[in-house]
């Protein structure tokens, strides 16, 4: 990409994770233009047309049918904090509990739904209105004893002396993004959805950012081998940045009734359609392959941060979504002056985290191998200067 100047950009940002099949993508960019040429309807609200038809007949063939999820699927408003929005009334309408359990770090939208169970001060302080109904336990790290995370977890869940409800739904992200890269450890997911299985709480997973291919498979839970009793997908679902929003839940717990949850913009056509094109382009160009084939790339680059030695910065990751934490390295500074440097060097990269410490390394799912190569010197260069 290049600026009006005509500077030339390599994007570690990609849209917050709402571009991982690429800026301006061919294939699906053909599918929009042929649908516009055709003189179709751009809005239809709710409404069932061929668009949203052939959006959810791919979803079907190219998602649920091959991980063998039973998932209904409900649109929403056009955004992540709307499908949340939707999840939580399904989880305290389906259970009649009204508490949320969430985790420290976690992000989940700037509703006030989805403000009461996001952790960022900064971010809840913007609500002006005191946010409830939200319990935060912690989330484990890479240095932490998930399994004595687990313990306490559920001794506070089986506990009728802790003073705390059994929640409706806990919501996690598999891997933290805004939080700061936070990868949960895969035996922790599956823990705590026994768990929850064992208490009847529901399971709500957000995929907003990490879905859609971003870890590797299409779903980000799918590494742990468990099933979710609710998912919340945007951004990527769009295919090329159009706005889109999904809730996928189990048939037994589509509990609202018509007019429950509406929104002016639950009928982008032109987000199916290109919705439906990104499905069949992951599916012809092998997008877990090449997911793959990135990830160990820059495993291969990076592998003394990897290691975790001391006095360096610290990475982590899964997939396509890492993140370098300078927590330990100069902090929050010494990381806004690499995020400078990069993109004086022709780079886009966000930071994250708490007291943005962490260099988020987000690329398209799409860049090549050259292009990967470059973004990461560029990273490489910036910390030495």
């Amino acid at each position: 990409m290049a600026s009006e100047d005509g500077r030339e950009f390599i994007d570690f940002f990609a849209g917050a994770g709402a571009l991982n099949y690429g800026h301006n993508n061919r294939y699906i960019k053909a599918a929009v233009l042929d649908y516009l040429s055709e003189d179709r309807p751009l809005h239809m609200l709710d409404m069932h047309t061929v668009a949203k038809r052939e959006f959810l007949l791919a979803f079907q063939r190219e998602v649920l049918l091959p991980g063998g999820h039973d998932y209904k699927v409900q649109f929403t408003g056009p955004t992540g904090t709307n499908a949340v929005e939707a999840a939580l009334k399904i989880a305290r309408r389906t259970t009649g509990k009204r508490s949320i359990w969430a985790f420290r770090g976690g992000y989940h939208g700037m509703s006030l739904g989805s403000l009461a169970i996001t952790a960022n001060a900064e971010a809840r302080a913007a609500a002006g209105v005191s946010l409830g109904d939200a319990v935060f336990h912690p989330f484990p790290n890479e240095d932490d004893d998930w399994q004595e995370n687990l313990s306490r977890l559920a001794a506070v869940m089986e506990d009728g002396h802790s003073g705390l409800d059994r929640p409706a739904a806990m919501i996690i992200e598999t891997v933290q993004a805004e939080g700061g890269v936070n990868p949960a450890p895969l035996g922790w997911l599956s823990g705590l959805s026994e768990l929850c299985r064992r208490h009847e709480v529901l399971l709500i997973v957000d995929d907003v950012q990490v879905g859609c291919y971003r870890t590797g498979t299409f779903f980000s839970f799918t590494h742990a081998g468990i099933t979710p009793d609710i998912v919340v997908l945007s951004k990527s679902i769009g295919g090329i940045g159009l706005p889109m929003a999904l809730v996928l839940m189990r048939p037994e717990i589509d509990c609202l009734k018509p007019g429950d949850h509406t929104g002016t913009f639950r009928g982008n056509q032109l987000a199916f359609v290109a919705g439906r094109a990104a499905l069949e382009f992951a599916r012809d160009h092998d997008m877990r392959a090449m997911v793959a084939a990135r990830e160990a790339q820059l495993r291969s680059g990076f592998a003394d941060l990897l290691q975790g030695r001391a006095g360096i910065p610290r990475m982590r990751g899964r997939g396509l979504i890492w993140g370098i934490d300078f927590a330990t390295a100069g902090g929050s500074d010494r990381a806004a002056q690499v995020a400078r440097e990069c993109v004086r060097q022709g780079l886009i990269i966000e930071r994250a985290g708490r007291q943005d410490t962490v260099l988020k390394i987000l690329p398209a799912l799409t860049i090549d191998e050259g292009d990967f190569a470059a973004g990461l010197t560029i990273i490489r260069n910036a910390m030495k200067s």
